[in-house]
């Protein structure tokens, strides 16, 4: 009889430690190529404890040497500040982080994005970038035209696409842009009958003539109030392209969002 209650007291007091997940969850996101053509790569989040989280990075067709790497505030077309230095990427193209900084849970809503440098001699040479958290692109979309304006020729497309976080990301894209200019757009409220035009609600990143595209992140108009991608489905708007500044005589395509 004593020796049960011993070996009762004894198994009693052996628990596995709260700290440690059953099962790691883990989280992965897609790094695409940004300056270095050819490289592409991911972002593996695991969760080691429920304090600790384990960032995994590999790179697929990086150059040789070392690549710095951070997770960095707001998305990838904003860009912002570094909040977390992970260890640089490795001559095999990966790297291995753990941090306390935030928890798994706080990590995979985050507002921020990854990059990865090609060296700490070229910080401004980006091999690859990607968001993370709440700004991942979710497959619900909607997509506008652009029609010419008089004898420009220029037409187009403006996609809007949701985030996680319920912002967006507005892509435009033009046909018949020249190569080396740049075209000022932005979203305006009202319709393209409006008599005089309506006013500016929110001025977007200039069209890149060369590419034809232009990529704006879109949380607030300009005034200051926020706006998500809901609202814009609804919204009494139009978009101007404008061949140099922004007035109502260099519009060369313009289209109709929103509630019309």
């Amino acid at each position: 009889m004593l020796t049960a209650v011993i070996l009762l007291i004894t198994n009693s007091g052996c628990t596995k430690s709260d700290s440690t997940p059953t099962t790691a969850r883990k989280t992965t996101y897609s790094l695409m190529v940004k300056d270095v053509l050819g490289i592409t790569g991911t972002a593996t989040f695991t969760e080691t404890s429920s304090t600790l989280t384990t960032i995994d990075i590999t790179l697929t067709g990086a150059p040789s040497g070392t690549h710095p790497a951070e997770l960095c505030m707001n998305s990838a077309i904003e860009g912002g500040t570094v909040v977390i230095s992970f260890n640089p990427v490795d001559a095999t193209g990966k790297s291995s982080t753990s941090t306390t900084t935030m928890t798994y849970t706080q990590l995979i809503a985050y507002d921020g994005f990854i990059k990865v440098h090609k060296s700490s001699s070229e910080p401004n040479v980006i091999l690859v970038q990607g968001d993370i958290g709440g700004n991942v692109i979710t497959t619900t979309n909607k997509t506008y035209t652009l029609d010419t304006v008089g004898s420009y020729g220029v037409s187009g497309i403006a996609l809007f696409e949701k985030r996680v976080n319920g912002t967006t990301l507005l892509t435009i894209t033009l046909t018949g842009a020249i190569a080396g200019d740049v075209y000022p757009a932005t979203i305006n409220l009202g319709s393209i009958a409006s008599v005089g035009g309506g006013p500016v609600v929110k001025g977007l990143n200039n069209v890149d003539g060369t590419t034809g595209k232009s990529y704006s992140n879109i949380r607030k108009l300009d005034s200051g109030i926020n706006i998500t991608y809901d609202n814009w489905l609804v919204y009494d708007g139009y978009i101007n392209i404008y061949q140099t500044a922004v007035n109502s005589g260099n519009i060369i395509c313009h289209g109709n969002i929103g509630s019309h």
